[in-house]
């Protein structure tokens, strides 16, 4: 979230997908304008807004991406980020995931994806495992955020460390994705 929060410094609208509890809206909050957090879990979503802390608030909605996109009337947002998520999507609807978070990023806006690396499964827990159903390789992340986006950029993460280095040795990958393919 320090990374993300970095990257989309001084972005006026930012939308985060699968926020889970929001625990980490303060962080990013620090460097943008105003935050939308969603989560397809209603749980989730009450529980974030019972720990709203009024230095940060932030807007936060039930929805499930795979099942279709924003209402229009939330508008169009200048970034968005998802960490954690698309490891649970299958791969089936990996792209109808991506295409209607898409349909909420404004022309010009950027993107940042996260999730554990394949390599990174064999040390998982086995409660892990079952939720991960579409952990990738840092260059197959890749090969898909280029269909939705004309630039990709890969970094990887050990700990807090976020590097360019050799991703196979890396836990986690994070994408940050520019121009949008329309």
């Amino acid at each position: 979230y320090k990374f993300v929060a970095k990257m989309l410094s001084g972005r006026q609208r930012v939308l985060e997908v699968g926020c889970g509890d929001a625990f980490n809206a303060p962080i990013v909050l620090q460097e943008v304008a105003h935050l939308t957090v969603t989560d397809f879990d209603p749980h989730f979503i009450d529980d974030a807004m019972s720990r709203l802390q009024p230095e940060y608030p932030y807007e936060a909605h039930v929805h499930n991406f795979v099942d279709g996109p924003l209402t229009p009337s939330l508008g169009r947002f200048d970034a968005t980020y998802s960490l954690d998520v698309l490891e649970h999507i299958p791969a089936a609807d990996e792209r109808l995931f991506l295409r209607n978070i898409l349909r909420s990023l404004a022309p010009h806006g950027v993107m940042i994806i996260g999730m554990p690396s394949l390599e990174s499964q064999a040390y998982a827990s086995e409660g892990s495992k079952l939720g991960h159903v579409n952990c990738k390789t840092a260059p197959d992340l890749k090969v898909l955020l280029e269909e939705f986006f004309h630039t990709v950029f890969m970094f990887s993460m050990n700990d807090e460390l976020v590097h360019t280095g050799y991703h196979k040795m890396a836990h986690y990958s994070l994408a940050v994705c520019a121009d949008p393919r329309r």
